[in-house]
């Protein structure tokens, strides 16, 4: 209480938390990458991310003057937000920003006050990285790619809830449908080689025996007029015992097949996304119907339109391919040339980046009417 003649309390000399001049600010660390050439391309990456996220509409306060800024002699990602401030809802979704390590917010310039963040994130964290093999993709950049392909499509108010469709139709060792379980969402990949999918579903069965889950899982065959057409693993399981006991679940195929044949074992408007690293036409062939291509616009050229029938209307098409062998404006071709919108607009084009020497890597999204 102040007394009679006594001066009042002395206004703080130092900025409200969080803001100067009422818009508050933030620091975001990003996490580190054990692979060296996407550490480096992270911060660029991320801050695209970042744009979209922002123009996405799926945020109260949308980020805005995002730069890169060395605080304490450690590189962060800043940027402002409108008064009041991160919500709960707008935390809750730039906790799954790919390279999101820790957020805070900035007292002044150079004191930094933590924000929790709770990403989505099912079951451990193992489920993404345990595997370990050549040519697997960055875990980071997989994340990155849902994201924006989320983001894009009419699913996107429903980014956070679970129980979505993600497509993957050349989905290797899984790492796109691991990431899809751990989001909550349900997967469907389809693989020709026979060798990646029995990879996955070993790893799959013993991962979720080893964590003790409730879960089913089996290999089944896929017959058209008596002729086998397709080999099919399909697992059920719980992120937990509750979870289970109240009848939540989630689901995982795997399709053994050629992509271009995916309509023979998908029913049409199954996914609510497709999100596909193409393969690079470097290390390995791409291959279609009619054998092994060196060309992955080839394969992008036959496939995307049978993709297109699997898609949900407004779903997206999220799409990431080596620039040196097929150029930006041949892939859009193939998009458009299937009845897709090519997303565009701040950030978009600039998730371009450097994989290895003969590999630069970029991202397109596309929108299905």
């Amino acid at each position: 209480m102040t007394t009679a003649g006594a001066p009042g309390p002395r206004p703080s000399p130092f900025p409200q938390a969080g803001t100067i001049s009422g818009v508050p600010r933030y620091a975001l660390l990003l996490a580190p990458s054990a692979n060296r050439v996407y550490a480096d391309a992270a911060g660029r990456l991320t801050r695209a991310e970042l744009e979209i996220f922002a123009g996405s509409g799926m945020l109260d306060a949308a980020p805005a003057d995002v730069a890169a800024e060395r605080i304490g002699g450690v590189e962060y990602l800043t940027f402002t937000a409108p008064e009041p401030g991160l919500g709960t809802r707008d935390l809750a979704h730039l906790a799954n920003l790919s390279a999101a390590y820790a957020l805070f917010e900035r007292v002044g310039d150079d004191l930094l006050r933590p924000v929790p963040l709770h990403p989505l994130a099912h079951y451990d964290s193992d489920l993404i990285t345990i595997q370990k093999y050549a040519g697997k993709t960055n875990e980071q950049f997989t994340r990155l790619l849902l994201n924006v392909t989320l983001l894009a499509s009419a699913a996107a108010p429903r980014m956070l809830d679970g129980g979505l469709v993600v497509l993957d139709p050349l989905c290797g060792r899984g790492t796109t449908l691991n990431q899809a379980l751990m989001y909550g969402h349900d997967g469907i990949g389809v693989e020709r080689d026979l060798q990646d999918v029995e990879a996955y579903t070993a790893f799959l069965r013993t991962w979720l025996r080893r964590k003790r889950l409730k879960h089913t899982a089996e290999t089944t065959s896929v017959r058209r007029d008596r002729k086998l057409v397709a080999r099919r693993f399909e697992a059920v399981l719980s992120p937990s015992r509750d979870a289970h006991r109240a009848g939540v679940t989630q689901r995982v195929v795997v399709l053994n097949t050629d992509t271009t044949r995916s309509r023979e074992v998908l029913r049409p408007r199954c996914a609510d996304v497709i999100v596909t690293d193409a393969p690079y036409g470097v290390a390995h062939g791409s291959r279609t119907g009619q054998g092994l291509s060196r060309s992955p616009l080839e394969l992008l050229s036959a496939a995307v339109p049978v993709w297109r029938e699997l898609l949900r209307p407004g779903g997206a098409v999220g799409l990431s391919w080596n620039t040196h062998v097929a150029p930006r404006a041949a892939a859009e071709a193939v998009l458009t040339d299937a009845g897709l919108r090519v997303v565009d607009g701040p950030g978009w084009r600039d998730l371009a980046h450097r994989v290895d020497q003969a590999i630069e890597r970029d991202v397109l999204v596309a929108v299905a009417p």
